[in-house]
């Protein structure tokens, strides 16, 4: 049974949320406050947290850096409508989604079950035998394999959020292609609308991670007034295995 960690200082948001996932099959916990839920999250790592952003002792996106410190943990981060900015730092400090509040049990457990089928599989990798070389999409000097949700550049793992891994896998199988934001909001996330900086904000982090120089893009490449494109290096090509 997974194991999700509910952190909001509202009694009757916590029991809500708990009571949905509960009848979901979820086994859940809840903490208050900053401290408590860092310290539960540290004793008994749960499988996902759902985050509120205000929280006192300490707010969510402290929260959020300390307990990813001790490796790769699903946040879905809660944050009251009309807070772009807060929204944008969730994303920012590695949130694998948000949902806004006022909002849908019945639609925060979907999101739940959404990110925990994508992290289950890394995690399925992460404990079987290593794999010798990776297989499948190429360009230049990353490599991913979708099967085993493995990413690596130079031969370096590299370590991406749930979404970012989504987005990278997304862009390396469709090269040279211009895409929008609606349709990359619609293609990797499986969302038919939402806050457009999600993607905005996602294409940043994935840049950081993968390009020589992100503030002078040579992979990810913005196309003005339609969306982003990915470009394979010339020198490689794409062994594009999809």
């Amino acid at each position: 049974m997974n194991r999700v960690l509910v952190v909001d200082d509202d009694p009757t948001v916590s029991e809500v949320v708990a009571g949905y996932l509960t009848r979901a099959g979820f086994d859940v916990v809840v903490a208050a406050d900053g401290p408590t839920a860092v310290a539960k999250a540290t004793a008994q790592p749960p499988e996902l947290v759902v985050l509120d952003l205000m929280l006192p002792g300490m707010d969510g996106l402290e929260v959020c850096r300390r307990i990813r410190e001790t490796g790769p943990l699903p946040v879905i981060m809660l944050t009251a409508r009309g807070d772009e900015e807060d929204r944008i730092l969730g994303l920012e400090v590695g949130a694998d989604d948000y949902v806004t509040k006022p909002f849908s049990p019945r639609e925060l457990v979907l999101r739940v079950e959404s990110v925990l089928r994508r992290a289950g599989a890394l995690a399925a990798v992460r404990s079987a035998p290593s794999v010798p070389r990776l297989t499948g999409l190429r360009a230049g000097p990353l490599a991913v394999d979708p099967t085993a949700r493995r990413a690596t550049r130079h031969g370096q793992e590299l370590a991406l959020t749930i979404r970012e891994f989504d987005l990278l896998e997304f862009l390396l199988r469709n090269p040279g292609r211009a895409t929008s934001r609606e349709e990359l909001m619609r293609r990797v996330w499986g969302w038919e609308f939402g806050d457009l900086s999600t993607v905005t904000v996602h294409v940043r982090r994935l840049r950081e991670k993968i390009e020589d120089d992100p503030a002078r893009p040579r992979l990810i490449n913005t196309v003005w007034g339609v969306g982003y494109r990915f470009d394979v290096p010339e020198a490689s090509g794409a062994d594009d295995a999809a």
